[in-house]
């Protein structure tokens, strides 16, 4: 994950990282809207599913691959996370607010994340979260080595609270060729009844976890 100053400040990152969490869970207008639809991939792009059938002429109007799925995946934070904002010449939103649109636009990332993860070939994933005083927007696209749809230095961006977050598929084989031996078990178990309030519940969650590693 990476963003701008002008973000870690608003997020109160030089506390830590409890900044990134909303004060509550994903909203359900983002969940319902979006997540729940999923994504999927159609060729070369990945998008929003179901994936509209003008994907096989990608990127059409748009630079490259990265730019039209940009422009397909792009959504209005506001639209659908319930913040205060003032008209006058036009829509104002607060500092507190996009602070509230950037929390729900990671949270929305982490579950994009997700299911980038569950496709059946797993895709390297960036998401971008950016709020300014009259909007929040959050897009997706496939992480492509020769393209980018941000400049690399995300301070460049004064007026915005910018956030990236990029998910990286692991191998395939990584859990296949480990061996977790008796005494690493036992050291783990009692690590959890160590740390956690739930012993039982989180020890056959453990449990469940080294049996089915493989």
């Amino acid at each position: 994950m990476t963003m701008n100053d002008r973000a870690a400040r608003l997020l109160g990152l030089r506390n830590g990282f409890g900044g990134l969490d909303p004060d509550e869970e994903l909203v359900s207008g983002l969940r319902t809207t979006w997540v729940d639809g999923g994504i999927a991939c159609r060729g070369e792009v990945v998008c929003w599913a179901p994936v509209p059938e003008h994907a096989d002429d990608a990127p059409g109007r748009q630079f490259d691959l990265t730019g039209w799925e940009c422009f397909e995946t792009k959504l209005h934070l506001e639209d659908f996370v319930p913040v205060e904002s003032a008209y006058a010449d036009g829509p104002i939103i607060g500092v507190d607010a996009q602070r509230t649109l950037l929390r729900q636009g990671v949270a929305l990332a982490r579950e994009v994340g997700r299911l980038a993860g569950e496709l059946s070939t797993p895709i390297p994933l960036r998401c971008v979260i950016a709020t300014g005083e009259t909007n929040g927007t959050f897009r997706f696209h496939r992480i492509r080595p020769e393209e980018s749809w941000l400049v690399d230095d995300l301070d460049r961006y004064s007026r915005d609270y910018v956030v990236v977050v990029d998910f990286l598929p692991g191998p395939a084989d990584r859990f296949r060729t480990g061996h977790i031996a008796a005494s690493q078990r036992a050291a783990l178990i009692d690590l959890v009844e160590l740390l956690v309030p739930d012993v039982e519940k989180a020890r056959g969650r453990l449990e469940y976890a080294l049996e089915n590693a493989s």
